[in-house]
């Protein structure tokens, strides 16, 4: 079966709409994603300027996102480590 050139304009433009579709979501979200780092920065400057250590909070944040059981075992790793180089 033979398609038309009527048909395939049809389907080019209903995937033209349906591409820019998803590069416009994806462009919203990429511009939520810059608002949202742009507050993070505000966050640490703000508690930086409290007289925390960003660079601590950070891995606070990071522990926090990690499993008990894994932050464990990093932490076993590196203390063998550190034993190993005398620290």
């Amino acid at each position: 079966m033979d398609v038309t050139d009527d048909e395939k304009q049809t389907q080019y433009r209903v995937t033209a709409g349906e591409l820019r579709a998803f590069v416009e979501r994806f462009e919203r979200l990429d511009a939520e994603k810059k608002d949202i780092s742009e507050q993070q920065k505000e966050v640490m400057a703000e508690a930086k300027s409290r007289g925390y250590d960003t660079k601590i909070l950070r891995k606070i944040v990071a522990l926090r996102k990690k499993d008990p059981a894994e932050i464990s075992e990093e932490e076993a790793v590196l203390d063998m480590y550190k034993e190993a180089l005398g620290m």
